[in-house]
């Protein structure tokens, strides 16, 4: 790993069938979502890079920036059935951030290994000088791997 990008890791008690359409679902990424600031989405379930839905977003959740509520596009950046599925996010900036979020899910002994990582290695110059990055931390990546756990083992 370096050191603009984080990746962690957890075996979950799901097949990754399941894992990945909650992965691809609006309302699952709300559901997982550690930091707080993911309120509501709209769209439909994503099949291929390309593919958008948008986030309603409360940055106060967060305490950082004063943006209180917002929404975000999520685009779909790359997207492997069952496999893996990478985004970023546009509609807050006029230039796109270039960060990317994503997950790779792949058979284990007791269901599922899943990979969440967190890449602002081509974050735009401007928000570079900022300095702001990584908007989120290495345990937030955790804490949803651990929703996520909970969400998909209680089922």
């Amino acid at each position: 790993m370096s050191e603009e990008r984080f990746e962690v890791r957890r075996e979950i008690a799901a097949q990754p069938a399941e894992i990945f359409a909650l992965l691809c679902s609006p309302e699952g990424h709300v559901t997982i979502d550690s930091s707080g600031m993911l309120q509501s989405a709209e769209g439909e379930a994503v099949t291929a890079a390309g593919d958008e839905f948008v986030v309603h977003m409360d940055r106060e959740s967060l305490n950082d920036f004063p943006m209180g509520r917002y929404d975000v596009t999520v685009i779909i950046t790359a997207f492997e059935q069952d496999a893996h599925i990478e985004w970023t996010v546009t509609g807050v900036t006029e230039a796109p951030v270039e960060h990317r979020y994503g997950y790779r899910v792949e058979p284990s002994e007791i269901g599922t290994l899943v990979t969440s990582y967190y890449d602002w290695s081509q974050i735009a110059a401007p928000y570079r000088e900022m300095g702001i990055f990584p908007l989120i931390p290495e345990s937030g990546l955790r804490a949803t791997l651990g929703i996520l756990a909970r969400t998909m083992e209680k089922k």
